[in-house]
């Protein structure tokens, strides 16, 4: 076993004249490292002007001499100091919402208290008087505001604040208005559950009936508490009941509701609802159980009835971010939809009676992200990101509806992401690749001109020399299946070719994540640079199941997670073993939520190729997580026990020969302590010494309180150069 001392001495030599020492605050306490971007913009409708949450000010913006303009508004004007977390314009921007005092409930969901500002009078006006409230959003007209409280939705009426009751049956762990359930909020992505018709006259609105749902009991021991609380809440573990859902239609003349018709079949899921171009018509997907086949419902507002008007049936799994990128068309008769029909995420162009009319992009690479339509123009511009340079890059194109005369806007290599004017005049391009950090630039989208640099991280690029931080190295291998994986390693910078390294393997490796990628930094990068000073490669690699690479690579994991993962990095282990400057004795493994999972069972199954694993917050066995989630990859552990079992860490525990520490936080909502807890008992039951940690009342991220990142970075730090 490795003594403190030889890693100390190690690292002492190591760090070469004029490199500064990374330590474990710089990252986590003192943002030695921190990245500036530019968040919150709303862009204004003339098209010149942009405005952004600045110390506390919303400040209006020259899109082109990018100089302030004025002070909208200043969080001062509060008298009670409050800080403005998000605003919001009304359409016609007279109006602003501000929330403040934002109180985090779960991943997304939160509770505010929200004001209106009146910009022609200046008046600050509380929204409501009668309680906290969440997702309060702004009428199409800017007459109303609807939110949530208390599982129940309700408006505001802007020109007397009159609060109006759109439901009164809302009931906490039974009936949730107009908000969404745990596990929609956490795979679906899915909170504010309540939508304005364009012309403000109807609320469209989910709710959930979780009665039958059963409840999950975290334990919260509260600092000290004399007695813990027993903190109960609905969660569907996979094979069990969901909530059923349905989907209601509020006429605010009449103040009546009526049922939207989404079908008999309630165990289904309604991931997105969405008003079309068309008057009284709402679109609501529904998706089966199983997550297999998608559907679009057009529903009539007056009178509840539905047609299907598009239905695409999938031999794995459908990706949810095809909802996401479902958009109408103002000649109210077409609709864009992307799809993996060629292999390859693209974007299809079809009538809204469903016939496919084309497909607009295609290629063996895929569109990561539909950014919009311009339809102002003849050509009709769509704007998208796509892999088609390399799937371990981003960037920007636009090409005609007609598919035709496609042009790469981006010409940097790196990643790309965009955010578009309304007006599509203007974009600012979020720029980073692996040499260089973020930087933010505004373009003029005629003539793809740069008008000027709005954000470049000098300061960040400082610390870069200053540190002298790893570059990264990138690699390719093939597998004994001859499947091509892609990786990048950070060496020491005084790296030795003649010396032998010990190595650490980072990975996620969920499904259709990707961790290599040409971009700055990535999940732990300075941590892992600051292994590098301690002596340490660091190697991370995308095994099969991961995205960006097309359907047959990603979903070749369906229905026996954790198989086809093992098997990849077990396969890293040999080929990094193999190379001359790895110590093949000293090779390790580490992740984070589905990264623990995998890290586990690459040490229990790969003993002979791994010394040491870490795994953080693990699903121990997938009959412990959510039925959206599990189900969509492994179907029910009714119809697939194998899937669920075969590949449990819990199952190969006994075969546990390295190093292994367990790390959980006993409040986490997402993946529950319990499965720290059955691992460690099957651990216990083999009779294998193993070490364990557990954060009390943290969740997921296991960050609350100021300190916890540092000890967590510390703890794994010491065990490393202790046991590898």
């Amino acid at each position: 076993m490795k003594t403190f001392l030889p890693a100390i001495l190690l690292f002492v030599c190591m760090v070469s004249f004029g490199q500064q020492k990374i330590t474990i605050e710089d990252f986590t306490e003192k943002g030695t490292f921190k990245q500036n971007a530019i968040g919150g913009i709303n862009w204004m409708n003339d098209g010149n002007y942009y405005t952004s949450l600045v110390e506390n000010k919303i400040i209006q913006f020259n899109i082109t001499t990018g100089k302030e303009e004025k002070v909208i508004f200043d969080g001062s004007t509060f008298k009670d100091q409050r800080k403005i977390n998000d605003y919001e314009f009304s359409h016609d921007e007279t109006k602003l919402l501000l929330m403040t005092d934002r109180q985090g409930i779960y991943r997304r969901s939160y509770t505010a208290d929200f004001y209106m500002y009146d910009l022609n009078a200046q008046t600050l006006t509380r929204l409501s008087e009668n309680g906290r409230q969440a997702y309060a959003t702004f009428s199409p007209d800017g007459s109303k505001v609807g939110f949530t409280r208390n599982n129940n939705l309700y408006y505001v009426t802007l020109d007397n604040m009159q609060e109006i009751e759109v439901t009164d049956n809302g009931e906490k762990q039974k009936i949730i208005n107009g908000s969404s359930d745990w596990v929609y909020e956490e795979e679906l992505s899915l909170t504010k559950a309540f939508f304005w018709s364009p012309n403000s006259a109807k609320l469209a609105f989910y709710s959930f009936d979780e009665g039958h749902v059963k409840e999950y009991v975290l334990q919260k021991w509260n600092e000290g508490a004399l007695y813990p609380e027993n903190y109960r809440y609905k969660y569907p573990k996979a094979g069990e009941r969901n909530s059923i859902v349905t989907i209601h239609i509020y006429d605010l003349a009449t103040r009546k509701t009526l049922n939207a018709d989404i079908g008999e079949e309630k165990d289904i899921y309604i991931p997105r609802v969405k008003w079309t171009k068309t008057d009284g018509i709402l679109s609501v997907i529904r998706l089966n159980r199983l997550q297999n086949k998608l559907e679009i419902l057009h529903v009539d507002a007056n009178s509840g009835q539905s047609t299907t008007a598009f239905s695409q049936s999938y031999p794995t799994y459908v990706d949810i971010d095809e909802a996401d990128d479902l958009t109408y068309l103002s000649d109210k008769k077409h609709f864009i939809i992307s799809g993996e029909k060629s292999g390859f995420k693209h974007l299809y162009l079809y009538t809204m009676t469903g016939q496919l009319v084309r497909q607009i992009t295609s290629g063996d690479w895929e569109v990561k992200n539909f950014i919009g339509i311009d339809e102002h123009g003849s050509s009709k511009a769509i704007y998208y990101i796509s892999t088609e340079t390399s799937p371990l890059e981003r960037h920007f194109y636009k090409i005609n509806l007609s598919g035709k005369k496609k042009t790469r806007l981006s010409a940097q290599a790196g990643i790309h992401n965009i955010n578009m004017s309304h007006d599509f005049s203007h974009y600012l391009s979020y720029h980073h690749n692996s040499e260089t950090p973020l930087s933010v630039r505004l373009f003029s989208t005629r003539g793809n001109k740069m008008v000027r640099i709005l954000e470049s991280n000098e300061k960040l690029k400082e610390a870069t020399q200053a540190f002298s931080l790893s570059k990264k190295e990138y690699f390719t291998f093939n597998t004994g299946e001859d499947t091509k994986l892609h990786g990048y390693l950070l060496k020491p910078v005084n790296f030795d070719e003649q010396k032998k390294y010990p190595v650490l393997l980072y990975q996620y490796s969920g499904p259709g994540s990707q961790n290599v990628t040409n971009g700055w930094g990535g999940a732990h990068f300075y941590w892992h640079q600051m292994l590098t000073q301690l002596g340490y490669i660091v190697a991370v690699v995308d095994s099969r199941g991961t995205g960006s690479r097309g359907v047959a690579f990603q979903k070749v994991t369906y229905k026996q997670l954790g198989k086809y993962e093992t098997e990849d990095h077990i396969e890293a282990a040999r080929y990094l073993g193999n190379l001359s400057f790895i110590d093949e004795e000293r090779i390790g493994i580490w992740g984070w939520s589905y990264g623990g999972y995998i890290s586990s069972l690459v040490l229990f199954k790969g003993a002979d190729y791994f010394k040491t694993a870490i795994a953080v917050a693990p699903v121990t066995t997938w009959r412990y997580y959510d039925t959206i989630y599990t189900e969509r990859y492994l179907q029910k552990p009714q119809d697939n026990p194998a899937g669920y079992d075969d590949n449990s860490p819990i199952t190969h525990a006994g075969k546990l020969k390295g190093n292994f520490l367990l790390v959980h936080g006993t409040a986490d909502d997402n993946v529950h302590f319990q499965n720290a807890v059955n691992l460690q008992d099957a651990l216990i039951a083999a009779g294998k010494q193993f070490q364990s940690f557990y954060y009390p009342d943290r969740a997921h991220g296991i960050r609350r309180g100021k300190t916890t990142r540092s000890h967590l970075y510390r703890m794994m730090t010491d065990y490393l150069l202790n046991n590898l």
